[in-house]
């Protein structure tokens, strides 16, 4: 069927962050006495809030991450950002299809507000998601896997959440997806197809120009 919204993670989706976001959170929670790899990053952090991050480290270690973690975190993210970040091949063109066949977008991702707009301003992708577009768990309290991101973003766009797609790169969010009741397209890129199928995936694609076809709005 043709949806009524298209909504799109950031992070792994449009934004090829989340090899940096891994590898500089992986080496800041080592350097402060977690040890944690980048593989362990991808498994147990891609796709979540940054609440997530302080919840594992607490009941793992029994300690908690020092104050101002999480600004510290971004600004080295942002660092790097501005050294390493690009687009997902194909993002754009994807961007450009749902316009062209006048089908409603929007974007909804786990991290904050000024994560989402420094990384589209440096990929170059702002132009095409006006700020009444861009949802972020910071507005609803609760990230993925809880539904309430996806749910809000539907609603404020005034879509039938049954009538919604989502695409998603972690099991975090197609599980969120899932649980807000819309079908989620896995792209499977740092997370094995295998894992975004178990977690409920309605399809699962591997290259970005292979999703105007799953939603049908190619010739």
């Amino acid at each position: 069927m043709r949806y009524d919204l298209v909504i799109l993670d950031n992070d792994g989706v449009l934004c090829d962050s989340e090899p940096i976001s891994n590898r500089v959170l992986a080496e800041y929670l080592t350097e402060l006495g977690h040890p944690t790899t980048f593989d362990d990053s991808v498994r147990d952090f891609l796709g979540t809030a940054s609440h997530h991050i302080h919840d594992v480290v607490r009941e793992r270690s029994g300690r908690a991450l020092p104050d101002g973690f999480d600004d510290l975190y971004h600004a080295r993210v942002f660092a790097a950002f501005e050294a390493e970040l690009a687009a997902v091949a194909g993002a754009e063109g994807l961007l450009k299809a749902l316009a062209a066949y006048e089908v409603p977008y929007c974007l909804a991702s786990s991290a904050p507000h000024a994560w989402i707009r420094t990384a589209l301003d440096r990929v170059g992708l702002r132009g095409h998601l006006p700020e009444d577009r861009i949802f972020s768990a910071e507005d609803v309290g609760r990230g993925k896997p809880a539904p309430d991101l996806f749910l809000h973003a539907a609603r404020v766009m005034g879509a039938d959440p049954a009538r919604c797609a989502v695409v998603e790169d972690s099991p975090n969010g197609v599980l969120a997806a899932r649980a807000a009741g819309m079908d989620v397209y896995g792209y499977a890129a740092l997370t094995p197809a295998a894992r975004l199928g178990a977690a409920g995936a309605t399809a699962l694609f591997t290259e970005m120009a292979e999703l105007p076809g799953l939603l049908g709005i190619s010739r």
